[in-house]
């Protein structure tokens, strides 16, 4: 009976995990489906205009989806400009004015990553 009960959550286990993985495989790994997140512009694309430069090592970013939440998290921001590469798990902060590390740091936090390196360009 025991080993009944036992089998009987394994194969519901097992079936959870498929359902996940399958979701994963045709919505990414977000789960959000395709271009669902809309890139947000940034006014200002011009680097010239922007007297600040921030290279951040980015962990916890695995699709797409995930590079445009970061950009977009800064881009709302007037006088920043970010530009993310995913493969590279890195990004590119350009500013106007003098950010403060835990600005930054608080910024990708709420986007649900986690800056794990920050240096300035002088």
């Amino acid at each position: 009976m025991s080993t009944a009960i036992i089998c009987a959550i394994l194969v519901v286990i097992c079936v959870f995990s498929v359902k996940s993985y399958a979701k994963k495989l045709t919505k990414g790994c977000c789960g959000s489906g395709g271009d669902t997140v809309k890139r947000i512009r940034p006014k200002d694309k011009t680097l010239s205009d922007y007297s600040h430069c921030y290279h951040i090592s980015i962990d916890g970013m695995s699709c797409k989806n995930c590079a445009i939440r970061v950009e977009n998290a800064f881009n709302r921001t007037e006088g920043l400009y970010a530009k993310v590469n995913l493969g590279k798990a890195e990004a590119e902060l350009y500013s106007k004015e003098e950010l403060s590390e835990e600005v930054i740091r608080k910024t990708i936090a709420k986007a649900g990553y986690k800056a794990t390196k920050i240096s300035k360009d002088n």
